[in-house]
This record gives structure tokens, C-alpha cells and sequence, in this order.
């Protein structure tokens, strides 16, 4: 990328270079970044928050003023004054409010493989965006410092949905990401900025939880090509303790995302201890066989230490082998094993013939023998986006 035009870009998005160096502190809880340049960080301080903060989408009005929140299944009753669980919408004076529209706290230009999206695109990078806040409180979050904040406590740059798409489209790079906190939180952002974007041939994938109720699902899926579910564990105790979920919600969102016919993938960071039983990862395989189709790629991630997890080790590579064993015994043709530099298991291979189709080193490309979406060895269709 030429850095003369890059700086260019920069400027018209108004970055302002004294806040580089919070920019890159961030950067570094949200797994690093591609090109420090392209993080866009500015406060805007004495400015009107008619810029990011709008009327919610999802919710109804109660008695009182009080509202009821309909984006995710924790439907949260909020009285005038508070907000909701995530912490980034707020009730003010009886009308819902969304104080995140475009208040984007990390923009970056990431390899699509980082999702990880590894059937969509493969070698292609993401304009990548997110906010504060989030509907889950997952101990082991390595997002914290944005997920886990108000809005108002971390800096921050307003792009409306026209500023992003522009941005990518300078970029030449084919998809807008939203990701690093909880996308469900600034929903109405994502929708309004998909629809310009897919006007405009550009993809927008969602890197979510899964989390959220079914109407604001649908409605994103008519605007997403892709959506990435972090998956917790096969466990209703894991979500109730571990992250304040519930896992029945996120098995009924990708139910519904397959039968939107959205491209989906699947991971499930494997935590020592706490989610690495092999009987809940074999059921969590033949739940994916039985519900989203063998087709469906999986991928088995390692677990590092960190935010309120610290006293757990790294996960061993053994345990994620054999979780890649258990799901590839179940049926599903397309398993990986990720955060484990210079595994074989990180490459697909066709289930038909076996041959290598894509050989990766961490987010980076080596290979590619996939042709107009087919195996180049014996012409079998893989499942995926490819172009």
C-alpha cells in the first residue's frame, strides 16, 4: 500500500496523529494490527452527539417511561436515567437511544483470515470496526478494554456509514468487518452501513456472539454476506457462569443464519479446564452435523491467559488435535486448529480428493488451488465464498 496515499486517506478522515500512540496501545489488546496508519482515533470533544447517538431500532415503551429492550435475549426493562446491560444504549426520557452510531474506538486493516473467516474470500483483508461495549461479560475476553468500557471512557472517531464505505472502497479491499467487541450493540450502525455498502459492491461480515434476538437477525442477514459466530462452549452452565449468557439463543441464531443461507463459520476457543470435556466437544459436533450441515467449517482455537482467566495455562496443542479429531469423526469436513503457528490443520484440503487447496502461515496465503470454487485436482465444488 503506498504510504503517501494512505496519508492522504488519513487526512480525510480527519486522523489526528497526537492520539498514534493510544491508537496503538489499543491496538495491542485487540490481537494487532496490520498498518498502525490505519487506525483512525479522535475524540470530539464539544461537537454534537446528534453524530452518534440515535433512536434505538429494537424496543418498546412500558409504563413509566421505562423501556423494554428487543435486540438481545436479555430484553432488558431500563427505567429513564440507565442504560441496558451492554452499556451503550440509554433510555432517555422514555425513547431508546443508541449512543455508538459510527463511534468507532478501533479501526483497522486486518487479513480476513484474522476473523477467522477462512471459506470467504481467502487472501482478501477486512476494514475492520468496532465500539464500546457488549452484551456478554466473558472472563476470558481478550477485547476487554473496548468491550467491557463505556463509550464516553475511551476515544473514539465518528464515520458515518458513507465515510466507511468510502474508506473501503480507497482501501480497494473488498469487505467491511465489524468485530473486536460485540457488533449486536451498535446493530442499527451495521445496517444502515451494510445496505450502502452492498449498493456499492462491497461485503460486510459480522464477527458476533450470536447473541441477539431473531428479528434484528434477519433483518442484518438481508445486508451480510458472512457472519463468524464465536461460539462458547456446548454448556448452559459454561454461558451462566463464564460469560452471563445463555446458550440456547446463540444454537437458534446460527440455526437461522443457515436457513438465511448466510456464509457461516464457527469457533470455539478451547479453555483448559473449563470447556475442554471431550464429551461436550463431541456433542458440540453432532450438533453442527445435525443442524448447520457437514459443510460448515469449525474452527478450534487455543486459549492464552488473560483479563480474568490469568491463572489457567495456554491451552495444550494435544487437547485442540483431539478436538479436531472428535468433530472430523462426527462428519464435518472442514475443521481447523488456529493460534497454533505452523499447524498443518490450519490448511483446507478437499473432503473429496484430499488435495491441498489452501496452504496458510498465520493469516498469510502460501497457496491457493481452489478454481472458480472448485477443487483444482478433481473439479469437486468446496463449500464458500470464493470471489
Amino acid at each position: 500500500m503506498n504510504l503517501n496515499r494512505l496519508q492522504r486517506q488519513e487526512n480525510s478522515v480527519g486522523f489526528d496523529r497526537s492520539r498514534r500512540n493510544f491508537c496503538l496501545k489499543m491496538a495491542g489488546g485487540l490481537a494487532g494490527a496490520m498498518l498502525a496508519p490505519t487506525f483512525v482515533c479522535r475524540s470530539f470533544a464539544g461537537k454534537p452527539e446528534l453524530q452518534y447517538i440515535r433512536e434505538a431500532r429494537y424496543y418498546r415503551k412500558l409504563d413509566g417511561k421505562k423501556i423494554q429492550c428487543l435486540l438481545c435475549p436479555k430484553s432488558c426493562v431500563v427505567s429513564p436515567g440507565e442504560r441496558g446491560f451492554c452499556g451503550v444504549r440509554e433510555n432517555r426520557d422514555g425513547v431508546y437511544q443508541t449512543l455508538v452510531y459510527g463511534r468507532l474506538c478501533s479501526i483497522n486493516l486486518d487479513p480476513i483470515e484474522k476473523k477467522p473467516l477462512f471459506h470467504f474470500l481467502p487472501g482478501t483483508t477486512a476494514v475492520s470496526v468496532a465500539t464500546a461495549g457488549c452484551n456478554f461479560r466473558c472472563k476470558f475476553c481478550q477485547n476487554w478494554n473496548i468491550s467491557q468500557v463505556k463509550p464516553e471512557d475511551i476515544s473514539f472517531d465518528y464515520l458515518s456509514p458513507e465515510a466507511l464505505v468510502g474508506l473501503t472502497k480507497s482501501r480497494q479491499s473488498p469487505s467491511i468487518a465489524f468485530t473486536y467487541n460485540e457488533p449486536t450493540v451498535f446493530t442499527e450502525y451495521i445496517l444502515d452501513t451494510a445496505a450502502l455498502a452492498k449498493q456499492r459492491g462491497v461485503h460486510s461480515v459480522m464477527i458476533s456472539n450470536g447473541f441477539i434476538q431473531k428479528q434484528p437477525l434477519l433483518n442484518l442477514c438481508k445486508v451480510l454476506s458472512a457472519i463468524k459466530i464465536d461460539f462458547k462452549a456446548y454448556s448452559e452452565k459454561f454461558y451462566s457462569d463464564v460469560v452471563s449468557g445463555s446458550m440456547k439463543p446463540v444454537l437458534d441464531t446460527m440455526v437461522r443464519i443457515k436457513e438465511q443461507g448466510i456464509w457461516l463459520e464457527i469457533v470455539n476457543l478451547v479453555i483448559p479446564t473449563q470447556n475442554d470435556d471431550p464429551n461436550s466437544l463431541r456433542e458440540l459436533s453432532r450438533w453442527v452435523v445435525n443442524n448447520l450441515g457437514t459443510d460448515t467449517p469449525v474452527h478450534f482455537t487455543r486459549f492464552h491467559p488473560q483479563y480474568r482467566m490469568n491463572n489457567l495455562p495456554p491451552t495444550p496443542t494435544r487437547t485442540l488435535e483431539n478436538a479436531y479429531e472428535i468433530a472430523r469423526e462426527a462428519g464435518i469436513r472442514y475443521v481447523y486448529i488456529g493460534n497454533v503457528p505452523q499447524n498443518q490443520k490450519e490448511n483446507t484440503y478437499c473432503h473429496s480428493c484430499g488435495n491441498l487447496l489452501i496452504e496458510r502461515a498465520g493469516f498469510s496465503i502460501d497457496s491457493n488451488d481452489i478454481i472458480d470454487g472448485k477443487c483444482g485436482s478433481c473439479q469437486t465444488k468446496i463449500p464458500g465464498i470464493w470471489r
